[in-house]
């Protein structure tokens, strides 16, 4: 299980160190793309084939499936992890995500977010929800 939230930075040949705790999940190979939200995704290998297999069973029909899994197939790419446990990641992708220097990398059950510093301190993504507002979504999804 992939949780917490640890702040790194991008060296100069675009490597950051992924924090530790998220290393024995990943293994030596994992996927990078881009994600929903402005960052990006890391996923074990397992991970990506299983998401893999759901994005293949999108009606091929419906022009927004179909754009939706383009989304997350043009994006993907293979990385591996280096002995000192840096991965590399691609100019696109980090121009996507905005991540210049400093990130900050957040486990998110199966996957990995990483987000550029400044886009992850916005108040639109890390504004915290009212108590009421918080039991509200609970309830919505049923928990």
């Amino acid at each position: 299980m992939l949780v917490g939230k640890y702040q790194n930075s991008i060296d100069t040949k675009s490597r950051m160190i992924v924090p530790a705790k998220f290393r024995d999940e990943l293994g030596h190979k994992c996927v990078v793309s881009k994600a929903l939200d402005k960052c990006l995704e890391i996923h074990p290998m397992s991970e990506w084939e299983r998401f893999m297999e759901k994005l293949s069973k999108l009606p091929s029909a419906d022009p927004k499936a179909r754009q939706l899994a383009r989304h997350f197939y043009a994006s993907a790419v293979e990385c591996e992890i280096d002995k000192q446990g840096r991965l590399t990641l691609p100019q696109e992708l980090r121009q996507y995500a905005k991540i210049e220097k400093d990130l900050v990398t957040i486990g998110s059950y199966e996957k990995i977010e990483v987000w550029s510093k400044e886009e992850w301190e916005s108040s639109e993504i890390t504004a915290e929800l009212d108590p009421s507002q918080l039991a509200e979504s609970m309830m919505r999804y049923d928990f």
